[in-house]
């Protein structure tokens, strides 16, 4: 970005001696490197804003996987409650020695089963 200076005139000043001269060749190399100076800068911020929105964009992604994996988890976590109470509570009964019936667990049904639940029928 080039920035127009304004050339500015003063009252009683006048460039024709050699110190004057001088002393607006120092101005002039002076105007010249500050305004290198916020060239590079100007440039470095925009860097900085681009890290900073890259930055800002990743932690979005990383919010987005976070909510996933806990939802993932959850659904874990009442896939091995529901394994857990059926597995338990099963009652075991042998069959009398010469009883030709096998025994059967009662039949549970995949009614009111979560998503989780279901995956394991």
């Amino acid at each position: 970005m080039e920035t127009a200076w304004p050339e500015v005139k003063l009252r009683g000043w006048s460039c024709r001696s050699r110190a004057g001269k001088k002393r607006s060749s120092q101005l002039e190399k002076e105007v010249a490197t500050l305004s290198e100076k916020i060239h590079h800068l100007d440039d470095m911020l925009k860097s900085q804003q681009r890290k900073v929105r890259h930055m800002i964009e990743q932690l979005q992604n990383s919010k987005s996987v976070i909510q996933k994996k806990q939802a993932e988890l959850q659904e874990l976590q009442e896939l091995v409650s529901y394994l857990e109470d059926e597995i338990s509570p099963i009652p075991v009964s042998f069959p009398e020695p010469g009883d030709a019936r096998s025994h059967r667990a009662p039949d549970r049904g995949p009614a009111n089963l979560s998503r989780a639940q279901s995956r394991c029928l």
